[in-house]
């Protein structure tokens, strides 16, 4: 009877477990496939956690999540559930294809923290709290002592005839790994020159997720008085494709009627000639924009390189055939780049603009 029991609490936590580390949600067919249980057995277990809170379905035949009660567990402002959420947020945004997790070192392993499944029918992915192998590329970036290969490259990649495996270090000081970027592509469908174009990519998530946490810059196992290059240098139409498309707030600026100047974030999206923003009810600079479409855009981040992007020009409303997919499919993109695959909008009546820049200046770094 024991056994019984502890056999069906361990199911429970690797549901709940599972659903935690999706929050797009997953298909009956998906729990059945990483579970040790019987479809009956668990359409009982699922009704007993909806029941209680812990999991819920939005309609009847749809993905199942985590509910209320079960993310009332990572509500509580932790280091750790704040690099949860930032994870799930960048990886649920990146559109690289593959499946990205989240590694931890806990005591003398390396175990999985969060992980999002790629959409490709074929993909990698890891089980239901994995641990992973010393030799591990998520293992080598956590070791105490990495070789001076990993330390070199800023990264380990491991292949196998079944998958490759790319990691990249978290550091919360910008410089010690506290945790790990993971990537996980099946073999076939990886070629040695696909290895810059992902790396630079996670290279910046891993940045962003170290300075969320603190960082002040993203140099891992350098000394921090090393000099970092911040040389000032233009960049090129794909470098400015590639800033922007990162989750990057922009400060969009405008004019009251009374002349006074109106400063306000904005989500955007450019598109090599325009920048889409979208307001929502109520939201004044909408109203300002309508009466003076006179603005200017403007896009940074605050360590190095220290990309920024300064635009100015004028601002016109859009009808929903004025862009591609129209209002819907420009908050999709705008909540997935932004809030990640799990992320919600308030349901409220929204409005885009396209901004045609007049002027338009992009660099890196500072004066010598």
């Amino acid at each position: 009877m024991e056994t019984e029991s502890s056999s069906s609490i361990e199911r429970a936590l690797g549901l709940l477990e599972l659903l935690l580390e999706r929050p797009q949600g997953a298909e009956l067919a998906d729990l059945l496939s990483r579970l040790d249980i019987s479809r009956s057995s668990l359409f009982v277990l699922l009704g007993t956690l909806k029941r209680l809170g812990y999991v819920e379905q939005s309609e009847r035949r749809g993905r199942y999540r985590a509910g209320p009660r079960l993310l009332a567990w990572r509500s509580q402002a932790s280091p750790l559930a704040e690099l949860q959420t930032a994870f799930y947020q960048e990886a649920g945004a990146a559109s690289l294809g593959e499946t990205l997790a989240l590694a931890l070192p806990l005591n003398d392993e390396v175990i999985l923290a969060a992980q999002v499944e790629s959409s490709e029918q074929v993909r990698s992915v890891y089980p239901a709290g994995h641990r992973f192998k010393p030799e591990s590329a998520a293992a080598q970036v956590l070791t105490p002592s990495p070789s001076a290969g990993v330390r070199r490259r800023g990264y380990a990649v491991v292949h196998d005839a079944q998958s490759v495996e790319l990691a990249l270090p978290i550091c919360a000081d910008g410089q010690t790994p506290n945790a790990a970027l993971v990537m996980s592509a099946p073999a076939f469908r990886w070629r040695k020159a696909h290895l810059s174009g992902v790396l630079l990519r996670l290279r910046e998530m891993a940045a962003r997720l170290s300075y969320r946490q603190g960082a002040l810059r993203y140099t891992p196992w350098l000394p921090t008085t090393q000099p970092t290059d911040i040389a000032q240098r233009p960049l090129d139409p794909k470098a400015i494709r590639a800033f922007l498309a990162a989750p990057w707030v922009a400060r969009l600026a405008c004019l009251r009627p009374d002349g006074a100047p109106h400063v306000v974030p904005v989500w955007q999206e450019w598109d090599g000639r325009h920048f889409f923003v979208a307001a929502w009810q109520g939201s004044l600079w909408a109203t300002y924009v309508l009466a003076n479409p006179n603005v200017s855009l403007s896009v940074d981040e605050p360590w190095p390189p220290l990309r920024r992007v300064l635009a100015r020009g004028q601002a016109a409303p859009l009808q929903e055939s004025d862009f591609p997919g129209g209002l819907a499919g420009l908050l999709e993109r705008l909540r997935r780049r932004y809030l990640g695959a799990g992320g919600r909008l308030a349901q409220t009546t929204w409005q885009a603009f396209r901004i045609t820049p007049a002027t338009f200046t992009a660099w890196q770094g500072l004066p010598a």
